[in-house]
Formats: C-alpha cells, structure tokens, sequence
C-alpha cells in the first residue's frame, strides 16, 4: 500500500478573521450569488489571485517559456471570457471576484431564466435539473466557457421541461378578479311601540 499524503487546501482564507468591512462585502456576495456558505467566495477569491500573481511573475519575465506561458494564460481566459479578446498582461491585473463569480454555473442559470433565484438555480444544478452540452452537471462553480454558455437547458427528463411546470409559471399567471362578496344586510329590529 503506498503512502497516504494529507490533501491540502487550494484556497487561503482571510489574513484576519475579524474585519468588518470584508465580512459585510462577503455577506453581500454570498445574498447576491447564492454561494452556500464563505469557504466557496475564498475559494473564488484564490484563483483570481493565483491567475494574477501569474500575470506578475510573466510581466517580469523575458525567455521564451514566459512568452508561450502568456500567450496560453490569455488564451484559457478568454476562453472563459473572463477577458476580452486581444486582452494583455495588464488587462489581467485588473481582473475582480465578480468576474469569475459570473461565470459560474449558478450565475448562468439564473442571467438566462432558467430560474428565478440564485438559490433556486444552485437547487436545480444540484439535483441535476441542468445539463451544459447534453450532459448533467451538479457543480454549481464549474466555469462555464463562452462556446458552452448557449448550450445551458434543462435535462430531458426534468421535470423542469414541462412549461406547465408551477415554478415555471409563478411570475406569469394572471391574477384572477376576486369577487367581492356582500355580507347579507341584517333588518336592525326597531324597538317597536307598545299601546298602551
């Protein structure tokens, strides 16, 4: 039997655990893209800083690797179309955590109405309600390329296909008119004379 390594983390979390200003900015992704839980914008926010610190250490090289090395690193990002054709070294650096958080899985389903909530989006991946080139995936962070984004559907045997669906029609039904219905008048008794 060989020998069993520990896995080690491919995301660093925050330097200082208490700082309010980046806790309020991580509360804020997390409402907005639905993330389950912090550890998924840390893992987010380290690859933008891996790809960057690659642009760095590429901008000050000057061999032959370091130029086919750029010249591969735009082209992956393109890609994902987290850059813009005809992108640079430069252009890199100014990559956020918004741009790869829009390019996740989740964030597609929602921009094109597959769902109405980021939520709702994550539950369908998850249940495998979504499929990217006919085939299903559960991965609500997998990086969808640009040539792949079109081919984001419902899997054929969702339920989801079904346009009768009542999640699907929620925000399309018309409000029907309600009736008012009257109280049926009570005659107040009046205290009638007595003769005397």
């Amino acid at each position: 039997m060989g020998t069993v390594t520990r896995l080690k983390k491919k995301y660093s979390g925050p330097n200082h655990p208490w700082e309010a200003v980046r806790i309020e900015e991580e509360r804020i992704f997390k409402k907005e893209y639905g993330f389950k839980n912090k550890k998924e914008i840390w893992k987010s926010t380290s690859k933008v800083r891996k790809i960057k610190s690659q642009a760095k250490k590429l901008i000050a090289s000057t061999t032959e690797q370091s130029k086919k090395e750029e010249i591969l690193l735009i082209e992956k990002l393109v890609k994902l179309g987290v850059l813009k054709e005809g992108g640079t070294l430069d252009n890199i650096l100014e990559i956020g955590q918004k741009n790869l958080f829009n390019r996740r899985l989740q964030s597609l389903v929602l921009t094109k109405g597959l769902a109405r909530t980021s939520k709702q989006a994550r539950q369908m991946i998850t249940h495998g309600h979504i499929t990217i080139n006919g085939r299903k995936t559960n991965i609500p962070s997998y990086l969808v390329p640009v040539k792949e984004e079109g081919s984001i559907k419902y899997s054929p045997n969702s339920a989801f296909n079904d346009k009768e669906h009542p999640e699907r029609n929620i925000g399309k039904k018309e409000i029907m008119p309600t009736k008012k219905v009257e109280a049926p008048e009570t005659k107040e008794e009046q205290p009638q004379e007595v003769a005397s």
